[in-house]
Formats: structure tokens, sequence, C-alpha cells
């Protein structure tokens, strides 16, 4: 605990902190498959954050008010790096913002549709403003793929072992470590002429007691643990064994949601709502001819027809932007569309992201963009 004071008395977190709680707030295995999400310019040494400088769209004049902050970091909730680039030129804009970032050592995040699905995130808070009685994910995120080893160690090794595999990422569930299931029973083994056994004889059946040691680790951390395997377990030969996991949902996090209401609301209702509470003048809205009520609606932030297409729960669809003939398509199949604007369905999240980010992180000073605005007015 003293620590933790000082470290706030001193300004700002450390690198690794700010990047923890961003990964909590908005876990990167929810994104799309298609996204860049995550850490796109690197810092040029892991020091300490003082301030932490969030928008929607890192344009020019954002990062010129970023520099002008001091910003330690930029948070652009659309990702600036995202098409693979074979080069880079001052003369394209997109380009030009991302060589001035690293010139100027300010490493660049994104969350993007990891934010959008997280519990609590862009489509849960654009979700709110409607005034739901249930709210559910339309295509909900499924944890990361994970496998569980299953080691065979003599007791007096167990330990050693299962630290050295702790070390290179087994046993992680959520915010424990070392988490591993241990039990004692017999093994037994034949070693052949050419064998040299750590315990017993070659020649002979032998049975030696043993512990059956079982860890979770992700795919990325199997060449680590094989290697751990080699150099730490005792035996000649080490028994092991990998099993896939079944994949788990997240509890509350997926693309898109689904609202639902008690006291079914009119078109018009739910339009002056949608208004009100994105703080907008107007919108783009059609309605199919009969629809009086509406029980249920399906929305998701930006341009969302991907999850939103085919959606037959929902008597209207609500996003920011959609293609012409995709809201045909809606129509004929006898449900609403809201077009809202596409970061008009975003920004009003990024004060709600600002105070959550400082309430985990005192000492570090989180700035909501003020030259960060959408690239379309409405005339």
């Amino acid at each position: 605990m003293a620590g933790k004071k000082a470290a706030e008395k001193k300004g700002g977190r450390t690198w690794r902190e700010v990047l923890d709680v961003l990964e909590d707030l908005a876990p990167l295995e929810c994104a799309e498959e298609w996204d860049r999400v995550g850490l796109l310019v690197e810092p040029r040494e892991e020091g300490r954050l003082a301030r932490l400088f969030l928008a929607v769209d890192l344009t020019e004049s954002v990062l010129e008010e970023a520099l002008e902050k001091k910003a330690g970091m930029i948070l652009a909730y659309h990702p600036p790096l995202f098409h693979p680039l074979k080069s880079l030129s001052w003369r394209r804009p997109g380009e030009r913002v991302l060589i001035r970032a690293v010139q100027a050592g300010i490493p660049v995040y994104s969350p993007h549709t990891a934010l959008d699905a997280a519990p609590g995130g862009v489509n849960d808070w654009l979700a709110g403003i409607l005034g739901p009685d249930r709210t559910s994910p339309l295509a909900p995120c499924e944890a990361p793929r994970e496998f569980k080893l299953v080691a065979f160690v003599p007791p007096e090794k167990a330990d050693d072992l299962r630290s050295a595999l702790a070390r290179e990422g087994a046993g992680r569930i959520g915010g424990y470590r070392e988490c591993s299931f241990n039990l004692e029973g017999t093994g037994t083994f034949f070693g052949g002429e050419n064998t040299s056994p750590v315990v017993g004889e070659k020649g002979r059946l032998e049975k030696v007691r043993e512990v059956r040691l079982e860890m979770v680790f992700s795919p990325a951390h199997l060449p680590r643990i094989a290697e751990v395997m080699a150099r730490v377990h005792p035996y000649e030969e080490p028994a092991w064994d990998i099993y896939p996991l079944e994949r788990k949902h997240i509890p509350g996090a997926g693309q898109g949601r689904l609202v639902e209401w008690s006291r079914p609301l009119t078109p018009g209702a739910l339009v002056r709502r949608v208004k009100k509470g994105l703080a907008v003048s107007s919108l783009s809205a059609a309605f199919p001819p009969g629809l009086r009520e509406v029980k249920r609606a399906a929305l998701c932030a930006g341009a969302g027809n991907q999850v939103l297409r085919g959606e037959e729960r929902a008597q209207v669809v609500l996003t920011g932007e959609m293609s012409h003939h995709d809201v045909l398509a809606h129509l004929a199949s006898a449900r609403g569309v809201i077009l809202c604007g596409h970061t008009e369905t975003e920004r009003g999240f990024l004060p709600v992201l600002a105070g959550r980010i400082g309430e985990r992180l005192p000492g570090l000073q989180v700035i909501v963009s003020r030259a960060d605005r959408p690239p379309l007015s409405r005339a």
C-alpha cells in the first residue's frame, strides 16, 4: 500500500499499469477479427505516463492539441493504423500524422471494437440512452482459446515445475496466478537398455509416486511451456499432455445489443429518446408501414450493419450509418432503421471512459480532445 501511495505522489502511472487498465476495460480478445486494436505505436521506453489523451480520430489537429497538452500517450478510438502499409509517406495525411507521433515519441493505442463489445462499453452506453428494461449482446464474445497442460512429476519436484511454468504464463485465471490442480498417484515405467532413469532402475517395471499437475495456458505460450518441460522436468522423457478447452463466453460482452422494453414505445418516442440521448438535433429514420409500437430494437455503434444484418428479433435497428441497399433490405423485412451519424454513436462515450480510467488510475491526468469533432456537420 505504501508503494502505491508513493507512486501516486510521484505523479503519473507506470506504462504497464495504464496498459493493464485499458485492456481490462476493453479486453482485446473481444475485438472483431478484422480490427486493429491495442498498442499501434510503441513507446521509446517504458517510463511513467502523466497524461493520457483521448480522441475518436487521430487527425493532425488532434495531434497538435496532444502535443500542446504534453500528452504521454494518445488513445484513438478509431485505429489510425488499419490497412497494411508498404511505405510511409509525408504526402498522405493519415501516414503523416503517424510519422509525427513517432517523431514526438508519443505512443498510440486503439480499443475500437474491443471497447464496443466490452461490458459497460460503447454499445452498453448507447443502449442505456434508450432506457431499456433488458439488454443483451447480439453476438456474445468468446474468451481466448486456452489449453490445459497435464504433467506427471515426482512430488518433490512439483513446486519447482509449477513455479517455472507460471513464470512463462501458465496457470493464469483472471487476476490469479500459479493456479493449478495437483493429485498424487502411482506411475509406472519399464526402462529399456539405452535409458537412464532418474528414479528406479532400467530393465524392470518400476512403480513410483507422482503428482498429476494441471495448469491452463494460452496458445502463444506453448513454445515456452515446451522449453520449461525440457529444462526443468527431472525425467529423461517427461510425461505431459495438452488438451484443448472449449471457449467460454465473457459475461455481458459481445458486439451489438438487443434492447427490450416491457412497455412498448412508439417509433416517434424512440426517435426522441435517441436525439435527446445523443444530443443531436436531427437524424435519419424510416419505418415500415403499420409499425405502431416497438418492443425490441437492435443497435451497434458506428457502421454496425455487419452485426445487425439478419437480426430477426428486433423491430428497429439503430446504428451510425449504413448503405442505401442495406436500408432497403431492413425495410423489406419489416424492420425500421434509425441512422444517427457514425461518430455521433461513439463520441459521447469518451467522457465516460475518461472518468473510468481516472478512477482506476489516480495520479494520471486523462484529457478528452476538444479538437476532435465529427467530420460532417448537419446543415
